[in-house]
């Protein structure tokens, strides 16, 4: 069963509350340091996931203003479907944003986080919940993004919280 837009609301806010308590247990050090094996930081994972979290701010802001999308230059040219070689994406939103400094990653993605929450809680329950009510959302409702973000996040939440457990005393 789909979730109601307070439920999804409630999960938005309980992702972002759960990244800041993380992010600010974490010094600056832990930021920058390759979270072996791999070549990834946590500065890495909150860039990836600002940068996928354009798609549902951009879909989010053209239910408002019902209109199609319009997605940021890296998803087209990554495109027309940047999920279609996921591996090739995420490379390329790798090394986009390798040299981007921790501060700037972080800003972006929490004024983003935020505005996203927003941008939900100013759609309406019908719009947000009715599967097929955007043509450019084939059969999925806007919902579908805002669980996948969700769930986007939540999975690299895991990930590194797991990493942590493994690797320091946090």
């Amino acid at each position: 069963m789909m979730a109601d837009k307070s439920q999804i609301l409630f999960q938005l806010k309980q992702s972002f509350a759960q990244w800041q308590d993380l992010l600010a247990s974490l010094d600056q050090e832990q930021m920058i340091t390759p979270l072996t094996p791999s070549d990834w930081t946590v500065k890495d994972i909150v860039a990836h996931m600002w940068a996928w979290q354009q798609g549902s701010v951009a879909r989010m802001e053209a239910a408002l203003r019902d209109r199609p999308p319009a997605y940021p230059d890296w998803w087209l040219a990554n495109g027309p479907d940047p999920e279609e070689d996921l591996n090739r994406t995420n490379a390329w939103i790798f090394r986009a944003n390798r040299e981007r400094s921790w501060e700037s990653v972080y800003t972006h993605w929490k004024d983003q986080f935020q505005r996203y929450i927003s941008l939900t809680s100013t759609l309406g329950e019908d719009d947000l919940l009715i599967p097929g009510r955007y043509a450019w959302m084939g059969s999925y409702a806007i919902a579908d993004s805002c669980l996948g973000s969700i769930e986007h996040h939540k999975e690299h939440f895991d990930d590194l919280k797991t990493w942590l457990s493994e690797h320091s005393s946090v």
